[in-house]
């Protein structure tokens, strides 16, 4: 089953330059480049969606490009509604809503195995905060720690 990963940065750029990081490791991640997308807010409001289509095929960059247009038209353009209850879970929704306010961003990755310490290890010199995951509890501690260790550091 695929884990699909939401990390927020508190300005606007963060979460482009993450997406650009993973496609240029995307031959050392367990991250493929068409399953990684950045939406950023600017001051004004206004949405700003980043996507990579990469993949063997012209057909998968489609499939990936509309899973990535129906995400981000759940979550920010359609209100709650018949679609978005029954296609993506509530909480999460609010959750991404919550936290993608003018000024900031946020990183999404689909990711096919349970452990992402590569996709991590690159990105944790970005920092972020995880929004939400389908990861378990701990696996997203661990993921939260990993990309914030001065605040796992002080918890502990």
């Amino acid at each position: 089953m695929a884990t699909l990963v939401a990390i927020g940065y508190p300005d606007q750029g963060t979460a482009d330059q993450a997406r650009k990081t993973v496609q240029q490791l995307e031959s050392e991640l367990i991250v493929q480049a068409d399953q990684v997308a950045s939406i950023s807010r600017d001051l004004e409001g206004k949405y700003h969606v980043h996507t990579t289509h990469g993949g063997a095929s012209a057909s998968g960059g489609a499939i990936w490009g509309s899973f990535w247009g129906l995400l981000f038209g759940l979550l920010f353009f359609v209100p709650f509604g018949h679609l978005g209850e029954k296609g993506i879970d509530k909480a999460f929704q609010e959750q991404v809503r919550d936290y993608v306010k003018p000024g900031t961003s946020a990183l999404f990755m689909v990711i096919e195995q349970a452990t992402p310490d590569k996709a991590v290890a690159a990105l944790e010199q970005y920092g972020g905060t995880v929004i939400r995951t389908s990861l378990s509890e701990e696996d997203t501690k661990k993921l939260q720690d990993a990309l914030n260790p001065e605040k796992a550091g002080a918890a502990s």
